[in-house]
């Protein structure tokens, strides 16, 4: 069995990637795929410190991880939805050109 260390490095790995992409995209597909890796490493610590956590027995750590799950799903259904109504709109994904809240 790996160490605990060794899954937290590779957490913080995946969440600086995923706020890399976030922060330095100007496409918004790209900035949620971002957005999602974080989630992602996120959902990597609760699993890894429910594993090694006093009582793996309890499923605390997965029933965080299922609702995790849940809101990225909800937040990438309605980040998608937003991006095809600005593409709609703008005829452009760059987030640079997106400046008006007009309609």
């Amino acid at each position: 069995m790996l160490p605990l260390h060794y899954y937290l490095i590779v957490s913080a790995a995946l969440f600086a990637i995923g706020l890399a992409g976030a922060l330095t995209r100007r496409n918004a597909i790209i900035a949620l795929i971002g957005i999602e890796l974080m989630l992602n490493a996120a959902n990597l610590n609760f699993i890894a410190f429910w594993r090694y956590g006093p009582r793996p027995e309890a499923l605390t750590g997965v029933m965080f991880v299922i609702f995790s799950i849940g809101v990225a799903a909800a937040e990438a259904a309605v980040g998608l939805a937003l991006i095809i109504a600005i593409y709609r709109h703008y005829k452009t994904t760059n987030l640079d050109e997106i400046d008006s809240l007009k309609g």
